[in-house]
């Protein structure tokens, strides 16, 4: 395996940012350039899946999580580095416990940190309009966030050194930040010259520079003062005799100098010493990559909870990198629906030599619920998560395709139809002999011959590239079609007793059930005489 660089992304934070990491914190990509785009992101439910999976307890860890689900890997050794991690959490009790920890800390701290490098502070008086307003001039989150941010790498640094590589590389984003200028200027003593922030290594005896105290209380200023004062009644009797007649009402001369006090020295230290800090803190790389890692980490546990809260099987699946997909798949339930449901029905799936699959069966049996398990079922392997089945083999897929009828956009000029052999021609166009192309019906909005010969050219095309296919439709002609060819798979949902076993077997469907389903919406054949009638229900 070759040398993990972590991260796989540009970091979640960035300089130009103007607030902490929300969800969602990562868009997939518009075209074929990602595993998945945003068709395929939409109609797969990735918005959910997300809520399904997350259980991580730090915000930078739910903006991770979202970030590869909306971008997954295409590398077949990132994939594998993050299971491996995984299979070394789970192992090793010492390394689970040291890190849960870390992740609790970090869930109280985190906070103060945005609030740092985010918040405005709005000095001694002002009245906070959002969350990200603070009354004062930063000292306490100063404090708090720095502190937060150095207890974090300590803990962090402290951790026995993993074997994984994946997990070697988020610990030493750690250790790359404990050696960083970032690092000692939060560690202290800080100083402000005329033109920049100092740290203790980079300030020389020689440069004049004022030490930063995020404190309004500066002994070496009040001593200046007692100094001066000391001074001026050694030398000047007359203000002994000064200071002695007005003694009763000095508090009244003092109150103003504290007013002058306290706006122009916070103000300074808020504005020439914690805002060019936190900019630096910002613009650091090791920063960046330090609250990275602790994502990193937070999404691995979030995968570990989700697995121990799904309540069916769920396993690493056995990654391939293969130069065309292959899939097997041994009781896969849905990862979303299927969760706390111990009655949801597994099914098994094995597409290799043979690439087409053709999925039959009348409605609200099962059939879509069946090929967005597989689209999510890739993607959670894709971003190294257990996948919710008793067994599974895959390749890594270059893309991950679905696609689903749609409206017909009147602007074009060609209706439903157009709509989607657009749609269908843009996954062909970039679809590979690695990729996972799953399509709910094909060419409707044309008569039924044409929907064949078409759905039939189609299909062809996808054979020849080489791409994992499968189809979902009630065109039980087209499946005949290719099995008297021996070409492809039929598998249809079962029914028993008219209702859906949500089983995926052998065969072809020639079964609708529409009226089935007409009766039950209150709007078959007796129900639209009824209404026609004037009765009513």
């Amino acid at each position: 395996m070759k040398p993990i660089a972590y991260p796989f992304y540009p970091t979640l934070l960035q300089k130009d940012n103007q607030s902490p990491p929300t969800i969602p914190s990562s868009a997939p990509f518009k075209s074929a350039t990602g595993v998945i785009d945003e068709a395929t992101f939409s109609a797969v439910e990735v918005d959910k899946l997300f809520e399904s999976i997350d259980y991580s307890v730090t915000r930078t860890g739910q903006a991770v999580l979202y970030r590869s689900l909306a971008r997954p890997l295409g590398d077949f050794d990132n994939i594998v580095a993050k299971q491996a991690a995984l299979a070394e959490i789970e192992a090793n009790s010492i390394l689970r416990d040291g890190l849960e920890k870390l992740l609790l800390h970090a869930q109280k701290g985190e906070g103060s940190f945005y609030d740092l490098l985010y918040a405005s502070f709005l000095g001694a008086i002002g009245s906070p309009a959002h969350t990200l307003e603070i009354v004062g001039f930063g000292y306490e989150s100063y404090l708090e966030g720095t502190r937060f941010m150095l207890n974090l790498t300590a803990e962090a640094v402290a951790l026995p050194t993993p074997k994984s590589q994946y997990l070697l590389a988020l610990l030493d984003s750690f250790r790359g930040f404990s050696q960083s200028r970032a690092h000692a200027l939060m560690q202290g003593p800080v100083y402000r010259s005329e033109k920049e922030i100092l740290s203790k290594a980079e300030k020389s005896w020689y440069t004049p520079a004022v030490k930063f105290r995020p404190s309004l209380f500066k002994p070496g200023l009040f001593a200046v003062g007692i100094l001066f004062v000391l001074l001026a009644l050694q030398f000047v009797p007359l203000l002994l005799e000064m200071t002695a007649s007005i003694s009763p009402v000095l508090w009244l001369f003092l109150m103003p100098l504290g007013l002058v006090y306290i706006p122009i020295v916070g103000g300074f230290d808020r504005d020439a010493c914690i805002y060019p800090l936190r900019d630096i803190f910002k613009r650091s790389p090791e920063v960046q990559a330090a609250l990275d890692a602790l994502g990193g980490i937070d999404e691995l546990f979030s995968f570990i909870r989700y697995k121990e809260a799904f309540g069916h099987p769920s396993v690493l699946a056995e990654m391939t990198d293969s130069h065309h997909h292959t899939l097997m798949l041994k009781d896969v339930y849905n990862p979303i629906l299927a969760k706390g449901n111990p009655a949801y029905v597994g099914n098994d799936l094995g597409l290799d030599e043979e690439r087409l699959a053709l999925i039959t069966g009348p409605n609200s049996g099962g059939k879509t619920a069946f090929c967005k398990t597989l689209a999510q079922t890739q993607l959670l392997a894709q971003i190294g998560c257990y996948v919710p089945a008793q067994q599974a083999k895959l390749a890594v897929a270059d893309h991950i395709y679905y696609q689903t009828p749609e409206i017909s956009h009147l602007a074009d000029g060609e209706g439903r139809f157009g709509t989607e052999l657009k749609r269908t021609k843009d996954v062909f166009m970039n679809s590979t002999a690695r990729s996972l192309v799953i399509m709910d019906e094909l060419s409707e909005g044309t008569t039924h011959e044409e929907k064949i010969e078409i759905s039939t050219d189609i299909l062809n095309g996808f054979r020849q590239k080489g791409a994992t296919t499968l189809l979902i439709t009630h065109n039980h002609e087209l499946v005949a079609h290719f099995q008297q060819r021996n070409i492809g798979l039929a598998r249809q949902v079962e029914f028993k007793d008219d209702k859906p076993t949500f089983r995926l077997i052998e065969g072809i469907s020639t079964v609708s059930h529409a009226d089935r389903v007409a009766k039950k919406i209150g709007f078959a054949k007796e129900d639209i005489e009824r209404m026609l009638n004037g009765e009513t229900r």
